[in-house]
């Protein structure tokens, strides 16, 4: 059985910064590509940042100069690393994984989700 989990989020005034973690566990023979979506309260699941095994990466244009993000694949681990955060940045964060449990057999896996909220 493989699993997503997040850890990170929290309440952050405008302006500051947080970090993501997602960490894979479980039955895994290879992660491929590693994403951060998120959802606000109703909207649409929208893709925030990708990055594939070989660490290219992609931005959603809302987050491009703001956001980054990266694996550890040793750690089985992505992050997001979130700065200059805005209030429209509000919403339950999740991660996604491409995660390989068998040569043959490859799966997409999600997260719990973590919550980040923008106030003063």
């Amino acid at each position: 059985q493989v699993q997503l989990v997040e850890s990170g989020g929290g309440l952050v005034q405008p302006g500051g910064s947080l970090r993501l973690s997602c960490a894979a566990s479980g039955s895994i023979f290879s992660i491929n590509t590693m994403a951060w979506y998120r959802q606000a309260p109703g909207k649409q699941r929208e893709l925030v940042a990708v990055i594939t095994s070989t660490s290219s990466t992609n931005y959603a244009d809302s987050v491009k100069g703001r956001f980054t993000i990266s694996r550890d694949n040793a750690k089985k681990t992505v992050y997001l690393q979130m700065n200059s955060l805005k209030p429209e940045d509000t919403a339950v964060y999740y991660c996604n994984a491409e995660i390989r449990s068998r040569p043959w057999k490859e799966d997409a896996y999600w997260g719990q989700g973590t919550q980040v909220t923008v106030s003063s």
